[in-house]
């Protein structure tokens, strides 16, 4: 294979046929096509686009590059949920243990934070000694026991979009909705899913703020599952604000422990019943919205939910107990109150501005490799429309030492605006449905 030649033709913009995109990927999974090569096509990409065939080749040849998941016949069917990320988004730690609690599998993988955003994984290593780094083996036989797993990509599922994420992320080319799509969806198609909800966030903190190019990234991806017998739905949530109160890992966490006994922020519980009730139904769990959205409130309301949540932390080497005291999580040493400047209504809360402090404080990565502090970040309790007093709590700082309460007291002032009238354009939490 002449890789020189196929980056060439792609960067003027011809269309590589189906066998050279399999050699392509071929060579990214096992080293043959030099990172700079992988690089210069990848740039190619992000300016040229695929074509329909030429992103049905690139998807399978990534889900193709390594093993897939393969279940026995007593599992129950598979379901799961992608997000394209945000701040405060803690939806996968509460629909993991409650969809399994609800009769269906979970195998979740999920990823790290990287940039504004926050990382299931990071959240769930808050936990004292829990394992994300189960190989696919360990995986099928948690799932095929208790129902659900969240890890991390394994060395062996999908090679290849492991090393192509890691060179998107350093060479600028993140947000092509093409490469979006096909490292999603090679990913998702591997775990053997039968239904698959995505969580396409809208608005200013969000990857893909503008709402068409949510929607198109949606469509794409519904698509590709549609053809490969993956029946999937979107919803488009609102990522003008960050979802539920806190933000930063530890405290993300004890939030959503809290969410699995109902005692969660309402629009946090809103957001992941949203996505819940559209998981059963891919599932065929539930024959309608409402008998689903029942369902889901009954297993938080009985314990059930939190009881699968205390079976997947025991199961992958955490204390079971922390769902129960989730004060047990790691705590910053330091804390702080930020209080409204002045009398008014809350017009924003931004949510790239928060997530860039929660990196500041040392809770967030600049760069892939990077350590973290569980323990920072926010709780932050203002919502846009929220009439406020000089003086009244809006948030807590929760910081390292005083430089970074420093930090977090700057960042607040610059991301909550207060002014005299109600703010117009704040997103639904949950808007348009698309697919299904």
């Amino acid at each position: 294979m002449l890789t020189g030649a196929l980056i060439a033709r792609k960067r003027d913009g011809q269309e590589l046929s189906p066998d050279e995109w399999r050699a392509i990927v071929a060579g990214v999974t096992d080293g043959s096509v030099t990172d700079h090569q992988a690089a210069a096509l990848l740039m190619a990409v992000f300016f040229r686009g695929l074509s329909p065939a030429e992103l049905d080749a690139l998807t399978d040849a990534m889900r193709d590059s390594g093993r897939r998941l393969a279940f026995g016949d007593g599992v129950p069917a598979r379901v799961d949920k992608h997000s394209t990320g945000g701040v405060g988004d803690k939806t996968s730690l509460i629909l993991a243990p409650l969809v399994a609690a609800c009769g269906l599998a979970v195998p979740m993988i999920s990823g790290r934070g990287l940039g504004h955003t926050g990382g299931t994984l990071d959240k769930l290593e808050a936990i004292a000694g829990f394992r994300t780094d189960l190989t696919l083996d360990e995986v099928r036989r948690q799932v095929e026991r208790i129902g659900c797993v969240m890890v991390g990509q394994t060395d062996d599922l999908t090679p290849a979009d492991r090393r192509l994420y890691a060179l998107r992320d350093a060479t600028g080319t993140v947000e092509a909705i093409p490469l979006i799509a096909a490292s999603i969806m090679s990913k998702k198609l591997a775990e053997g899913l039968q239904g698959l909800v995505l969580d396409i966030k809208q608005g200013s903190g969000a990857f893909l703020p503008d709402r068409a190019r949510g929607l198109e990234l949606a469509r794409t991806m519904i698509a590709l599952g549609a053809a490969r017998g993956c029946p999937t739905v979107a919803l488009l949530t609102a990522m003008d604000r960050p979802l539920g109160h806190a933000c930063g890992n530890a405290l993300e966490t004890e939030e959503a422990l809290l969410a699995l006994r109902g005692e969660g922020p309402g629009d946090l519980l809103e957001v992941t019943l949203a996505l819940g009730v559209e998981m059963l139904l891919a599932g065929g769990a539930a024959a309608a919205a409402g008998e689903a959205r029942r369902r889901l409130e009954e297993t938080i309301a009985s314990g059930a939910a939190a009881d699968r949540c205390r079976a997947l932390i025991e199961a992958q080497g955490g204390n079971p107990a922390v769902v129960d005291d989730p004060a047990s999580l790691p705590q910053a040493p330091e804390s702080g109150v930020w209080e409204s400047p002045r009398d008014g209504f809350v017009t924003t809360v931004a949510p790239r501005t928060i997530g860039a402090a929660i990196t500041a404080l040392g809770g967030g990565r600049r760069k892939l490799g990077d350590a973290i502090d569980p323990a920072v970040g926010f709780v932050i309790t203002a919502k846009p429309g929220q009439r406020v007093a000089r003086g009244e709590p809006l948030a807590t700082i929760h910081a390292r030492d005083d430089g970074g309460l420093a930090v977090g007291r700057k960042a607040l002032a610059e991301a909550i605006t207060i002014g005299d009238a109600m703010p117009t354009g704040v997103l639904p939490l949950v808007g348009e449905r698309v697919g299904g």
